[in-house]
């Protein structure tokens, strides 16, 4: 079998698990749009998820220093803020250097199918599994 001549060279391995659910990377692209940060109900509506999701989510955000929870009274109502922590805009940052690499290796791939059209056809001796 071919070997790929880079080893891992599709491994990822900057796909921070943390960051890559889809939740989450909702959660911290608002957040990197606003460096002040949203509050709660704003990010809750933006990225269309219920109180205790949203709740459940920023848990595993802030636990791993990725997002700053500020809280407050306005009057008589509670308020939350949350934003990027400066670990958390890093991290985000270099992620989505990682993500480029795939898109990258992605668009590779589909023009060369465009360029191939089909995949070339194996040779004899190969049986579907």
């Amino acid at each position: 079998m071919a070997k790929d001549p880079v080893e891992g060279r599709f491994a990822y391995e900057g796909l921070d698990r943390v960051l890559h659910e889809k939740a989450r990377l909702g959660i911290l692209t608002s957040l990197s749009t606003r460096p002040e940060g949203l509050l709660f109900g704003d990010l809750r509506r933006l990225c269309a998820l219920t109180d205790g999701n949203l709740n459940r989510h920023l848990e595993v955000l802030q636990g791993a220093g990725l997002v700053e929870i500020w809280k407050r009274f306005e009057g008589r109502r509670p308020q939350t803020l949350v934003r990027l922590s400066v670990e958390g805009r890093r991290r985000f940052l270099d992620y989505l250097g990682e993500l480029e690499k795939v898109l990258h290796d992605a668009r590779k791939a589909r023009a060369l199918e465009r360029e191939e059209g089909t995949p070339p056809a194996l040779k004899p001796g190969w049986n579907p599994a």
